[in-house]
């Protein structure tokens, strides 16, 4: 019996000194060429205008909004300050049991039309439709039956008039160049399908206009942990997929998609948590079953400011979301698992998510029980131990570190002392504690999960903090 656990116990070791060197690499190489191209675009900006003033595509701008009478007012006016010409703004409230369509209407003078709207896509029904002339882009209002945020957005689809779409939440605040550079990928290259932008958090931050007025990092520790979290998501996998087309997830909260391609997939489907990466997923298995030739790039300078939770049950309501909604589109479109068809993609892109994010929860709490086992049973060298992961999480918060400053000197913001040392110390934490929280959080989504399916996961919001 004592043998057969030591060689459990031996194997099972192997085994995650295999995964955590593989991890480690992975985020190495991503971090670096991620922290370099940064860098690379910075230099170049300084010598160069993205884009020519006189020419723009026309974009459809989709708010879907659920009980948002808090920030959606705040959201839209955000909308209207951009520096671009040619877009429209589309808000969906999808059956809201507050005052987000009567607050928005009163906001900006709009009133009801009669407008019918074609559905090329399948989406519940419109209650009423709400217009104004009285802004500098056309402004659109849509109270329809509750049917959940992918419905919400379809609608918003049906409704728009321009080629190309925006989705983004409506507790969210675009900087104000962010269209002309989540743009740009579509006018240097016509096969470009869907363009992701940067989401970046911002609790405590004063924005004035879509421009940063103060950038200060949050004061609540929690939200400050998912700044280095977010810093190190977007900066190191993102750019990385980007190199070889290979972006699986386009945030929800800011994203560029060809109309006439959405809609020949299907849209967004309404029977998943995670309508954003499905339909990513869904534009790389559509593309290449059907011979197009298509690209799904990353505008690492296109910006989206964002409120995330800063209570802990808020951010596991989230997070169990997010995972269900990933296990839901790895599974819907598992054809794609080892598949030569889908070549970089299937080999890279899909068992990076399969491994170290859709298996990782489970795996590293499985590590801690074969831990504590081994320990019961004598047979594990606890100095050693510690050591180990001591210098995998100074390895971990160098690479957080790393891209967190190297976002901030590149967006041309700056912080405080306080808040540098804060990050510091706060790094270790964020990889340690809050990540196996978070792991255990999404081991457990399975329970319930069918009663929440078109939930849209309620957390507590504050009105934007727009100067």
């Amino acid at each position: 019996m004592y043998d057969g656990i030591k060689l459990f116990l031996t194997i099972v070791g192997y085994f995650f000194i295999a995964y955590l060197i593989g991890y480690s690499t992975f985020l190495f190489l991503s971090v670096i060429v991620g922290s370099l191209d940064l860098y690379k675009r910075n230099r170049q900006e300084k010598f160069k205008s993205i884009l020519p003033t006189d020419y723009y595509l026309p974009i459809s701008i989709i708010v879907p909004a659920h009980n948002e009478e808090i920030t959606v007012v705040d959201t839209v006016r955000s909308l209207l300050a951009l520096d671009y010409h040619s877009y429209e703004i589309i808000v969906v409230d999808d059956g809201s049991s507050d005052a987000t369509s009567e607050v928005l209407a009163e906001a900006f003078d709009m009133h009801v039309v009669h407008r019918p709207i074609r559905r090329r896509i399948e989406c519940r029904r419109e209650e009423r439709v709400y217009e104004t002339s009285a802004q500098k882009v056309p402004l659109t209002l849509i109270r329809k039956e509750n049917g959940g945020k992918a419905d919400a957005l379809n609608m918003g689809i049906n409704a728009s008039t321009f080629p190309y779409f925006i989705c983004m939440d409506a507790d969210s605040v675009l900087q104000y160049d962010s269209l002309r550079r989540i743009a740009q990928p579509v006018l240097e290259d016509g096969k470009v399908v869907a363009v992701g932008g940067i989401v970046r958090i911002s609790n405590d931050v004063e924005l004035e206009n879509g421009r940063v007025k103060r950038y200060r990092l949050p004061r609540s520790i929690l939200a400050f942990m998912q700044v280095l979290e977010y810093d190190r998501s977007f900066l190191a996998s993102r750019i990385l997929f980007d190199r070889f087309n290979g972006s699986l997830i386009i945030s929800g909260a800011f994203g560029l998609f060809k109309k006439d391609t959405v809609i020949a997939v299907g849209g967004y489907d309404n029977k998943t948590m995670g309508e954003d990466m499905e339909l990513v997923v869904k534009l790389h298995e559509y593309c290449t079953i059907n011979g197009i030739d298509y690209a799904i790039r990353y505008a690492t300078d296109a910006i989206c400011w964002t409120q995330v939770p800063e209570r802990l049950r808020d951010l596991c309501k989230q997070r169990k979301r997010w995972y269900l909604g990933l296990f839901q589109s790895m599974y819907k479109h598992r054809i794609m698992f080892c598949n030569y068809r889908f070549g970089a993609v299937s080999y890279v892109s899909y068992l990076y998510f399969l491994i170290y994010e859709l298996l990782s929860p489970f795996i590293e709490v499985f590590g801690v029980f074969t831990m504590v086992l081994a320990w019961w049973c004598d047979l594990i060298n606890v100095p050693f131990m510690l050591l180990f992961f001591l210098i995998y999480a100074v390895f971990g918060g160098v690479l957080t570190l790393t891209a967190f400053f190297s976002r901030i000197y590149t967006a041309d913001l700056s912080v405080s002392f306080r808040d540098g040392m804060k990050a510091v110390c706060l790094c270790l934490f964020e990889l340690e504690l809050l990540r196996f929280i978070l792991a255990w959080v999404r081991c457990t989504a399975f329970v319930g999960y069918k009663k929440e399916k078109l939930n849209w996961g309620r957390i507590e919001r504050r009105k934007i903090d727009l100067k």
